[in-house]
């Protein structure tokens, strides 16, 4: 009777544990012209309007509580997770600052209110896009990610304006989705270095992992080329640290749900991701193909009267990404999904930084392109619906 018992627990608790809810943490993400105490407060103040509006969007959505009831439920925290590096940057916009000084005195008043509003609204923007400025951020988030994975919590990322870059290369150089036979294989290394790597497998890893920082396997070149330790002896010694590495310094695996950048510049600061000649182009396309297999969401959500924010690309079905990435995607689950249209009845100049103001505008349209990401995807008749609608669109 007793051996029944327990055997009847043992069963319980494995069909609850496959069914548990899943324990969201939103982490939001600043922008630039966040670099004083001011300006952080702005932006803490902004956070705490919006999301009791997301997660009240999230949890009372009939889409999402279908979609999540059947996984067991869902649990967003009350409290917003909030990261900021506007900080980081301050040292070099006082030097600017200085240098616009001196400015003040010798340019016309025109020039000297363009080159105020530049160093104001820009500056931290190209800051943040230098590595020797991203990397650290990066680490920083990480430490964040972790504690949420640590209290058994996965995350979605919030990234705002300039923070969509740290999302992006959060997602870029965090993310494991390098397999580790297949990176020597496409970096040709010779063949005694393949045959050592498939004597000793690894778990998939992040390109952070493989840094000079780190195990010293690989350095990224400032044209965008992963280039292998040349020391045959030395990147075979460092190899076998690369399982550490990769739990030390990669994001924790499946505890990244998604990502929602809005008011995102993206596409105007990393153009060069279309070029086909870059290395790391591939290694982007192997970031997709991660998202998509790996149960994640990417949203782009922006008001139409944003003068600063760009739509990612055209919404693409699975079968038209695969097609561009020229790679087999395997069980998708994921989802890339952009919505730029959303009217925030806000005029142009206040618009960007309006999405705390509208923030149940915005928190509504973000869980209406989440479900609608979804369903063009993974809903047949209704990708079937949009792409005939768009058809006719496209016609006129």
């Amino acid at each position: 009777m007793r051996k029944i018992i327990l055997l009847l627990v043992s069963i319980s608790f494995l069909f609850t544990s496959a069914n548990a809810a899943e324990n969201l943490s939103f982490l939001y993400i600043n922008g630039s012209n966040n670099n004083d105490k001011k300006m952080m407060e702005w932006y803490e103040d902004g956070v705490y309007k919006l999301h009791p509006s997301l997660r009240k969007k999230f949890l009372n959505n009939k889409d999402l509580k279908n979609y999540y009831e059947a996984k067991g439920g869902l649990n967003i925290k009350e409290k917003p997770v909030i990261f900021f590096w506007g900080f980081k940057s301050r040292k070099d916009l006082n030097y600017v600052k200085a240098q616009l000084e001196i400015a003040k005195a010798i340019s016309s008043s025109g020039s000297y209110i363009v080159k105020n509003l530049l160093t104001k609204y820009l500056h931290d923007a190209l800051w943040v896009q230098k590595d020797h400025n991203m990397l650290p951020i990066l680490d920083d988030l990480n430490k964040y990610v972790k504690i949420e994975a640590n209290k058994g919590n996965s995350v979605v990322l919030y990234g705002y304006s300039a923070g969509t870059f740290v999302t992006y290369q959060y997602l870029f150089n965090k993310l494991r989705y390098i397999n580790t036979e297949e990176l020597f294989k496409t970096l040709n290394a010779d063949k005694d270095i393949i045959k050592y790597i498939q004597a000793h497998p690894a778990k998939n890893t992040c390109i952070s992992a493989l840094s000079a920082d780190n195990t010293g396997i690989a350095t990224l070149s400032a044209q965008g080329e992963i280039i292998l330790n040349p020391n045959k002896e030395m990147l075979k010694k460092n190899y076998l640290s690369l399982d550490g590495y990769t739990e030390n310094v990669c994001a924790p695996y499946g505890k990244v749900k998604g990502i929602v950048n809005f008011a995102s510049p993206l596409v105007l600061f990393y153009s060069d991701l279309a070029d086909e000649n870059r290395e790391l182009t591939y290694f982007n396309k192997l970031m997709v193909k991660y998202i998509l297999e790996e149960d994640m969401f990417m949203l782009s959500v922006n008001f139409k009267e944003d003068p600063l924010a760009f739509p990612t690309s055209r919404n693409l079905t699975i079968d038209e990404i695969e097609n561009r990435l020229d790679m087999e995607i395997v069980n998708p689950t994921g989802f890339i999904y952009d919505n730029s249209g959303v009217w925030s009845r806000r005029g142009f100049p206040l618009a960007h930084t309006s999405y705390w103001s509208a923030n149940k505008v915005f928190a509504k349209a973000v869980v209406k392109t989440l479900v609608k990401g979804y369903k063009f995807n993974y809903n047949k008749q209704y990708q079937d619906k949009v792409l005939k609608r768009n058809s006719k669109k496209s016609e006129l």
